[in-house]
C-alpha cells in the first residue's frame, strides 16, 4: 500500500474511533464564519473537552460506514465540521446551538446521540435539555421535598400539642 494510502486509512481509522467512543456528535456548516468566530467556538468548544474538527467528507463518509453510522453520510456534504464528545452527551449540542443562535452562519446538520443517528430537531431538542448539574439539583430537590413537607408536619403537631398542653 503507498505511503499515500496509508495515511488516509490512519485518518478513516482516527475518525471512526472517535465516532465510536463518543457520546455525543454533531456535524455542522461553518461556512460564512470569520477566522475569530471559529476561533471563538472552538476555544468554548475546547473548554467544554470536547474534540472539534474538519474532515473531508470522503473520509468521514469511509469512517462513518465502518463505525455502522451510514445514516450520517447524506449528512456529510458541503464545508463540514465535526464535534466529538466523550464524556457530557449534552455539552456539544449546547454550545454549538447556542453558538448558531448567536451567528446564523453555523447550521447544525445532524448529530449521533449515544450511537443512533439525530436529526437537527433532536440535536436542538438535546441543547434545550438543562446540564448535568442542573437535572442532578433538579432530581435533589424533588427528593427532598417529600422529607421537608414531613418535618414541617411534625413540627406543626408539635406545635398543636404544645398549645393544648399548656
Amino acid at each position: 500500500m503507498s505511503k499515500v494510502l496509508e495515511a488516509k486509512q490512519a485518518v478513516v481509522d482516527e475518525i471512526s474511533g472517535k465516532l465510536k467512543s463518543a457520546v455525543s456528535v454533531v456535524v455542522v456548516d461553518y461556512r460564512g464564519l470569520n477566522v475569530s468566530q471559529v476561533t471563538e467556538l472552538r476555544k468554548q468548544l475546547r473548554e467544554a473537552g470536547i474534540d472539534f474538527k474538519v474532515y473531508k467528507n470522503s473520509m468521514s463518509r469511509r469512517a462513518a460506514e465502518t463505525a455502522g453510522l451510514e445514516g450520517l453520510n447524506e449528512h456529510l456534504t458541503g464545508p463540514n465540521a465535526i464535534a466529538f464528545s466523550t464524556e457530557d452527551v449534552v455539552a456539544p449540542a449546547k454550545i454549538l446551538n447556542d453558538f448558531a443562535k448567536k451567528n446564523d452562519k453555523l447550521e447544525i446538520k445532524a448529530g449521533v446521540i449515544e450511537g443512533q443517528i439525530a436529526s437537527v430537531e433532536e440535536v436542538k431538542a438535546l441543547a434545550e435539555l438543562p446540564s448535568r448539574e442542573g437535572l442532578l439539583s433538579m432530581l435533589l430537590s424533588v427528593l427532598q421535598a417529600p422529607m421537608r413537607n414531613f418535618a414541617l408536619a411534625t413540627k406543626a403537631v408539635a406545635e398543636q400539642k404544645e398549645e393544648q398542653g399548656a
